[in-house]
């Protein structure tokens, strides 16, 4: 029986040796996938960035033509309402449109910017009409 237990011994030392070669083997692998998993999610993160930079630049030249559209289909503005203005003065009124339309009258050419002074008291318009000042009168009636 010596023999047995020697072969028994033997083949016990064996495989403890075949273990030991395999976790090593084994670990060696890990590290080796490990490593090579790394370059590989660099390179796999290059792509998707190499990828996404032509998306990118698509749609950018695709915005600006997105957005033409959306110029023309600005919302509408509510409709302003007409205002009817008159300055009324010892029981008699006169209509803000008619003053207007006097001053530009006096002032005899078309004007970029009109501003009014309107002095009932005095029956008076004074103007300032493209920097240009005037004054007219003013009929209440």
């Amino acid at each position: 029986m010596p023999k047995t237990k020697k072969a028994a011994e033997a083949a016990e030392k064996k495989e403890t040796k075949v273990t030991k070669a395999a976790e090593k083997t084994t670990k060696a692998a890990e590290k080796t996938t490990k490593a090579a998993a790394k370059p590989a999610e660099k390179v796999v993160e290059k792509a998707e960035v190499k990828k996404a930079e032509p998306k990118q630049a698509a749609a950018k030249k695709a915005a600006p033509a997105k957005k033409a559209p959306a110029k023309k289909a600005a919302p509408k503005k509510p409709a302003e309402a007409k205002v009817d203005f008159f300055v009324e003065f010892g029981g008699v009124q006169v209509s803000v449109e008619k003053v207007v339309a006097d001053v530009k009258a006096t002032y005899g050419k078309d004007a970029k910017e009109i501003a009014v002074y309107l002095k009932p008291e005095e029956s008076k318009a004074y103007f300032v009409a493209d920097g240009e000042s005037g004054e007219m009168d003013v009929f209440f009636c």
